[in-house]
């Protein structure tokens, strides 16, 4: 003798099965949050099509140092003879001597090739860049993980930390500094010239980059510290790393790295704005920024050279911003409404 349902309870329901009356059903399979999102931002064409646009970039960016050292790319390689000495050694031809061996032309007083100096300093902007954002990003996540969850006198100090770093004027700051950092930085064991250079701006930029991040981070861990889990940690007598790093880090993931793809793009043009007032890398060695500053001199006598380098800085500070939205709207889809 058979029990209602023990029938039903011998032929489980699966996708494509049959149930007892003949019928097909069709099993409804859960989708995850990350899986929800990540189809959110698909659906998204101007963010997917950013997100080529600045996958092209990194990609790029990787592989330039090695086009250069397979002779690929020939960025510092001077071509006197393509540019019109008479005329203030300007390129020959038109578009500042475009030609099948230059397909962006040559620099002028130069004559180095343009596309293979503007390949290799997106691999250059981009590292500072990105090496910025890890600096800034990580100082003000462990501030405002620390300041959020454990409270009073310590979220006092980062609280006044937050407000003094703000109240220093970045720039002015950076021009006064950089002779005397990048003097220490070469004391204490980097390499003169561009490492110790590029190594001052990636410290500066992260030491005044992170208030706005530690803000958010304890905004987000003054709710996240009630919840049950953590309290549950706490009876099970989890330690304090545990719980910063095991328990509250993992529910920051999607603002950290919407703030990551916001901050990319900033620090970016932050890298050319400091090149133009002489702070950063310098020639020969390329980037985005001393290039545009180079540029700058011959902007009405060449102007497809000044164009190129500005236009090509646009592309990637606009692409990183609309991934950076459209990854806001897919992991926070109630902020659209």
């Amino acid at each position: 003798m058979t029990t209602p349902g023990s029938e039903l309870e011998s032929h489980p329901l699966t996708s494509g099965s049959a149930a007892p009356d003949g019928t097909q059903v069709e099993q409804v399979a859960g989708r995850s949050p990350t899986q929800l999102a990540v189809a959110r931002f698909r659906k998204d064409r101007l963010s997917m099509v950013a997100f080529g646009i600045m996958a092209l970039y990194l990609v790029i960016g990787a592989l330039a140092p090695f086009l250069v050292h397979f002779g690929v790319l020939d960025p510092y390689t001077y071509h006197q003879d393509l540019l019109d000495i008479e005329a203030g050694s300007i390129p020959k031809g038109a578009l500042g001597g475009v030609s099948w061996s230059h397909p962006l032309g040559v620099e002028p007083g130069t004559g180095r090739d343009v596309l293979s100096r503007l390949v290799l300093g997106i691999t250059t902007s981009l590292t500072i860049a990105l090496s910025a954002t890890v600096v800034a990003v990580g100082l003000g996540t462990v501030l405002g993980i620390l300041s959020g969850f454990v409270g009073g006198f310590t979220d006092s100090v980062v609280g006044r930390l937050i407000d003094l770093t703000l109240s220093f004027p970045q720039t002015l700051m950076l021009l006064a500094l950089s002779g005397i950092a990048v003097t220490a930085l070469v004391q204490i064991g980097i390499p003169a010239g561009d490492l110790a250079n590029g190594m001052y701006v990636i410290l500066v930029l992260g030491l005044f980059g992170w208030p706005p991040i530690a803000r958010i981070v304890r905004g987000q861990v003054l709710s996240i510290r009630e919840r049950e889990f953590i309290e549950a940690a706490r009876l099970m007598g989890a330690p304090r790393r545990r719980m910063y790093f095991k328990e509250v880090l993992p529910n920051l993931w999607a603002p950290l790295l919407v703030y990551f793809t916001l901050t990319m793009p900033a620090y970016i043009s932050a890298e050319a704005a400091l090149s133009f007032l002489g702070v950063g890398i310098k020639p020969p060695t390329p980037t985005l920024g001393n290039i545009l500053t180079d540029s700058v001199t011959y902007s009405q006598a060449d102007f497809f050279f000044f164009f190129t380098p500005a236009f090509l800085i646009a592309v990637i500070v606009i692409s990183f911003n609309l991934v950076g939205d459209g990854l806001r709207d897919a992991l926070d889809p109630r902020g659209a409404r």
